[in-house]
């Protein structure tokens, strides 16, 4: 390692597989909640992080920020949502018909304000909009960079303790506030 050097890997380096975290931010007290880690990031996978999440206190109203990835928007989820909300309107057919017909047909479905459980998607390219992708760079940073971990066990295990004292010591309510401001002051005209 140095100035202007990518840092490499020693050849004794052994990976021993990777874990998916998928976490919820309550913005109400900074919290991550209801934490999921697996081998893999599905339709499926998603669909029950939700229903896990909503299980936490199942008869409270539901908004959850997305990103547009296609699992955020899939035949799983939306069965999962119809089935919680108590909608018992045929959904359609995957690719035919219905609210299942495309990933738009489902997104819109999703965001029905209507909905006790229903997802917000942010815009494509605006990641930063999203608080819990603020979060997971604090994970990185404070417990992923520059670590080693002897299994997939081991990672677990960390990454769950690192939630703990997460939020017992570092969460805080999300304060989030814009105040436009103009570029520049425009020349009074006349």
């Amino acid at each position: 390692m140095g100035p202007g050097r990518v840092q490499g890997r020693e050849h004794e380096y052994i990976r021993h597989g990777t874990l998916c975290l998928t976490a919820n931010l309550e913005v109400w007290c900074g919290c991550i909640i209801a934490p999921t880690l697996g081998p893999t990031r599905t339709e499926v996978d998603f669909a029950m992080h939700v229903e896990q999440t909503v299980a936490t206190d199942p008869l409270a109203g539901w908004v959850f920020i997305a990103d547009n990835l296609n699992t955020h928007q899939s035949e799983s989820l939306v069965k999962y949502v119809a089935q919680a909300c108590g909608i018992e309107d045929d959904l359609g057919e995957k690719e035919k018909r219905g609210v299942l017909k495309s990933q738009e047909s489902r997104a819109e479905f999703l965001c029905d304000p209507g909905h006790r459980i229903r997802l917000v998607y942010t815009p494509k390219h605006s990641s930063w909009l999203n608080q819990v992708e603020i979060w997971f760079s604090t994970l990185v940073r404070k417990l992923l960079r520059r670590s080693s971990f002897v299994s997939l066990e081991d990672l677990r295990k960390r990454i769950l303790e690192f939630i703990d004292y997460f939020n017992r010591t570092m969460s805080r309510p999300i304060k989030w506030l814009y105040s436009p401001r103009p570029l520049k002051e425009e020349a009074p005209s006349g």
